[in-house]
């Protein structure tokens, strides 16, 4: 097999059936890769894979439910059954958006929906001011009010293994959530946050056990 260095390039040249055989293999399981060159020695050197490319260079994912891609379990959106204190939820966007409403029998109703049922169940309008929820008053908006966000995600990052598996399959990659009307409450940047708290949480409570 022949190596051509050229500028910013390193070509490989297969000469004989074999070396096609094997480079073909190779060319398999490490395409997309990214390698390491570590200066080698006046006789030659070694290239050292780091892995797929979005890994290796610890690429950002965007964290949206209309993504139908592996990713979408982590959204809130997603339809991933947790329960919270004595109810079940389909969804966190469920649990949050039923806040919004002063009925039992109507935040009972938004436990049950995802996507985007979940995200429009309330009609347009300012949300209250304050609400109830666990014989507590929230203050919209306040940072009481966004611990309820948290709560919601690691139960469901608990209990549903799928969503669970999504969440720590990003590895090391950071999170965003990018949307095209970002939330007053919860704007992007603190969901993605609070995201890679639960993963670093999971991780290392995987590691105590």
């Amino acid at each position: 097999m022949r190596i051509i260095l050229k500028p910013g390039f390193l070509v490989f040249a297969t000469e004989t059936e074999d070396e096609n055989a094997l480079f073909a293999a190779w060319r398999e399981t490490t395409q997309n890769h990214v390698f390491y060159f570590d200066g080698g020695s006046a006789k030659g050197g070694a290239l050292r894979d780091l892995g797929p490319r979005e890994d290796a260079c610890r690429e950002p994912i965007n964290i949206i439910y209309d993504n139908a891609d592996r990713w979408q379990p982590i959204s809130n959106l997603a339809q991933t059954p947790f329960t919270l204190g004595d109810r079940t939820y389909a969804s966190v966007e469920g649990f949050w958006q039923g806040l919004k409403f002063v009925s039992e029998d109507e935040r009972r109703q938004v436990a049950t929906f995802s996507g985007r049922e979940a995200k429009f169940a309330r009609p347009k309008g300012p949300a209250p001011e304050t609400f109830n929820y666990d014989g507590r008053t929230f203050v919209t908006g306040s940072a009481e009010h966004r611990s309820l966000i948290l709560k919601a995600c690691r139960a469901k990052f608990t209990q549903h293994l799928p969503a669970q598996q999504a969440l720590l399959a990003t590895a090391e990659r950071p999170l965003t959530h990018r949307v095209r009307r970002d939330s007053k409450t919860i704007p992007g940047v603190l969901m993605a946050d609070i995201w890679m708290r639960i993963r670093s949480w999971l991780r290392n409570r995987e590691a105590d056990a």
